[in-house]
């Protein structure tokens, strides 16, 4: 059984997570999505993904016209970080500009990008769970690595910086027994790539380049039997490292980034409305 949401709407976002990060708003619109598939032996997947954007109303008029929208959108936004943090335990941090999160029999991961700097991500995380056992095993000024631990496992966080923004990335493996097709190979990385527009998308990684139909494996994060469905085409096996991604959304512009990948890890890499790439850890 499968059950989904999206919104879409102008907004003034006020997030109630990360206080220590101080206040921040921005006039701003806020898509977001959730899935919950169940099946036999009490067998839960939930993913969600949200993006927000720039949309500043041009006018007086379109700006009071848009207050009653922003008090709707208000409510959305907590209500998605409440429902992520509900359903992983994990925080997101404040302004976060892209996140994703999945709760699996395999994983609990969330993914997020802020425009924050490093070192205010990192005050967050240290606030929010230094008391759960927290172990700092690299910092430097571009990127961090912690764990901490936790009743259900030790949790990983990586953080780095890339641009403008930081992204953070915490994720907690379970023992359960994942599909073939969503397993990784030996000490190599896996992506599956999907597209969640209703136009046509190219994404190229490494310089192997996939043409996805609208709406190709818009699902394969939805549980790992729906990632097995996935044709091969649409995956990419790569040793751990950085490389350059490029997505073009038909009629789009292409937008280029890095993103880095470990050993024995599994990414879903999606093609999101507008042009935005979603990338959400799988396995």
């Amino acid at each position: 059984m499968l059950a989904g949401g999206l919104l879409a709407a102008t907004a003034v976002l006020a997030s109630p997570v990360a206080a220590s990060l101080g206040r921040y708003s921005e006039a701003d619109s806020i898509r977001f999505s959730w899935s919950r598939t169940t099946g036999v032996n009490d067998y839960l997947d939930e993913t969600w993904w949200a993006v927000r954007g720039h949309d500043t109303p041009g006018n007086f008029v379109e700006r009071l016209l848009s207050i009653p929208v922003r008090a709707v959108a208000r409510g959305a936004g907590a209500g998605f970080e409440a429902r992520v943090s509900q359903g992983t335990g994990l925080p997101l941090p404040e302004s976060w500009s892209i996140a994703t999160a999945k709760n699996s029999p395999f994983i609990t991961s969330v993914y997020a990008e802020t425009p924050r700097d490093l070192a205010a991500v990192l005050g967050f995380y240290r606030a929010e769970l230094g008391k759960r056992g927290w172990i700092e095993t690299v910092v430097e000024p571009d990127r961090a690595v912690i764990t901490f631990t936790t009743a259900r496992g030790p949790v990983l966080v990586r953080l780095s910086r890339q641009d403008d923004r930081t992204i953070a990335e915490l994720s907690l493996r379970k023992p359960g027994i994942a599909n073939a097709g969503l397993l990784p190979r030996p000490r190599q990385a896996k992506l599956m790539l999907g597209n969640k527009s209703d136009d046509g998308a190219v994404i190229t990684v490494a310089d192997q380049t996939i043409k996805l139909a609208a709406h190709a494996g818009e699902k394969l994060a939805h549980s790992d039997s729906a990632a097995a469905e996935i044709p091969d085409s649409q995956k990419i096996d790569l040793p751990p490292g950085k490389y350059k991604v490029t997505l073009k959304i038909e009629g789009g512009t292409v937008q280029s980034r890095e993103f880095e990948v470990a050993a024995n890890e599994t990414w879903g890499l999606l093609a999101g409305t507008d042009g935005v790439l979603l990338p959400m850890r799988l396995y």
